[in-house]
């Protein structure tokens, strides 16, 4: 036994670490989505990951036994998480968790979705902007670039009110204006 305020790890390695399709399919995500380091990957997999197997435990009790109300409640509850994520349709089934990839899990980080909404001209920049505490998510700064962001977080993505870039005449406000 450990130290019991050890962090945990939060992730699963592959099975097979040097597969050159996963390692080439890993580069590719690193790139588009400016993550740090491959474990930043990994993390998002065992997100995912952990919704399918969910999922697919859930199906097979309604295999098993039928659809219960406890069985009825686990569903509603996955589905109505997946819903305020933003990963699945309003009328969404529990098929749809299955159909999940690891693209719909990182483009759902603020790290994404600052750069989506153009606060910052690059990924790289918002991944910047966010660690360094010029971001805000509902009125609250968040230096987290992995932090998934609800749908109705969304909208309410702004510059901290103390950061020298709420100001509309900073430089590089400017230049990520001029680039928009």
């Amino acid at each position: 036994m450990g130290y019991p305020g050890k962090n945990r790890k939060t992730y699963e390695t592959p099975k097979h670490p040097w597969e050159e399709s996963r390692l080439v399919e890993e580069a590719e995500l690193i790139k588009k989505y400016g993550l740090r380091n491959k474990r930043e990957v990994w993390k998002a997999y065992t997100v995912l990951v952990n919704y399918r197997r969910l999922a697919r435990n859930l199906m097979a009790r309604i295999a098993m036994v039928g659809e219960t109300p406890t069985v009825k409640r686990e569903i509603e509850n996955l589905l109505n998480k997946l819903k305020r994520y933003g990963l699945v349709k309003d009328d969404a089934e529990l098929s749809d968790v299955l159909s999940l990839s690891v693209e719909d899990i990182l483009e759902r980080r603020l790290q994404t979705q600052v750069f989506r909404q153009g606060l910052a001209k690059s990924i790289k920049q918002a991944r910047q902007f966010i660690v360094h505490g010029h971001i805000t998510v509902k009125g609250r700064k968040v230096t987290v670039p992995s932090y998934l962001v609800p749908v109705e977080e969304e909208m309410e993505i702004s510059y901290y009110v103390g950061s020298p870039l709420s100001s509309p005449s900073h430089p590089e406000r400017k230049l990520i204006e001029s680039t928009s």
